[in-house]
């Protein structure tokens, strides 16, 4: 099956406002729940913005080129890879032994104002004590395990969506 030009824009969308949607529920369980997200939850957080911009901007674009489709195909791939890296860093910092993850360390606002951004990324990325606290679970999974997957359906909805076939190749002509 080939999508259409307009097909390819809407899925495209839906993409976008999937990841709203997760900013969304991540803001309301801040704010509303009172879950205090730790700094591997903001970099997530960056992550499916990151993949959302590059949603909205190929469905705002809609291109019918195929080298802009191969562009999006590839940003949208690219884009999904750092979200899908560090929620799965997190489900598994989650799933280490009691004791084995450092204390907890810094704020990630006095990281980023006392090291450099390589070193925060590092210390970040290695986690430490706050990673490891499981407050939400929805079917026994945890919000990290979540994103991990909600991350992973939508880079396989977008290389799905943008991907080129042969009958696009020939119906653009």
């Amino acid at each position: 099956m080939t999508l259409s030009l307009a097909q390819r824009r809407l899925a495209n969308l839906a993409g976008f406002l999937a990841c709203v949607a997760m900013m969304a529920y991540a803001l309301y369980a801040e704010r509303a729940l009172g879950f205090e997200p730790c700094p591997l939850c903001m970099f997530q957080r960056v992550g499916v913005v990151i993949l959302g911009a590059v949603f909205l901007a190929a469905a705002l674009h809609a291109p019918a080129g195929i080298g802009w489709q191969r562009f999006y195909l590839g940003l949208l791939g690219l884009a999904a890879l750092f979200p899908l890296y560090v929620s799965g860093r997190h489900v598994y910092i989650q799933g280490l032994p009691e004791g084995s993850v450092p204390a907890c360390g810094a704020s990630l606002d006095y990281m980023l104002d006392v090291f450099p951004l390589a070193t925060v990324l590092k210390k970040v990325l290695f986690g430490a004590g706050e990673c490891q606290k499981i407050d939400w679970t929805f079917l026994g999974l945890s919000m990290p395990a979540w994103v991990f997957l909600c991350v992973l359906a939508l880079m396989v909805w977008g290389l799905w969506a943008n991907l080129l076939r042969r009958g696009a190749v020939q119906s653009s002509q």
